[in-house]
């Protein structure tokens, strides 16, 4: 189940008279209750698809695994800035960032993800960042 929280700044709303477009938008996603925190070499096709799902380039993939049930930190790298997921297994939590700029949706990576993770409970956030005044 995914569960949307209303941001400080929607990135659907237009934007203010005087004011232009995000530059960015950036979600933050956490799953509660998730599976496969500790598999730092299967999540790594899971990013690039993820991030191709959203219409992103993808640069680079690279997992660290901290060792015996220790979790992993995954990030790929995009033309249109990163996917990074923090895992802490020990408390069945993932960590998700994902910043894109340009038409990218950071939202459409979701999907991927929690079929990777099938977290019990998504709670998610998205941000819009760097409109100029």
């Amino acid at each position: 189940m995914t569960l949307i929280s209303p941001s400080p700044t929607s990135v659907t709303a237009p934007p203010k008279a005087g004011r232009s477009a995000p530059l960015g938008r950036h979600m933050i996603a956490e799953f509660h209750g998730a599976a496969d925190l500790l598999d730092a070499v299967a999540v790594r096709p899971v990013l690039r698809q993820a991030a191709e799902d959203a219409g992103a380039v993808v640069l680079e993939v690279r997992t660290h695994d901290f060792g015996a049930r220790a979790g992993f930190t995954g990030v790929a790298l995009l033309a249109e800035s990163h996917i990074s997921v923090h895992t802490w297994p020990e408390y069945g939590y993932a960590a998700i960032d994902v910043f894109m700029c340009g038409a990218c949706d950071p939202r459409r990576c979701l999907p991927a993800l929690e079929r990777f993770f099938r977290p019990e409970r998504t709670e998610v956030r998205v941000l819009a960042r760097g409109g100029r005044p």
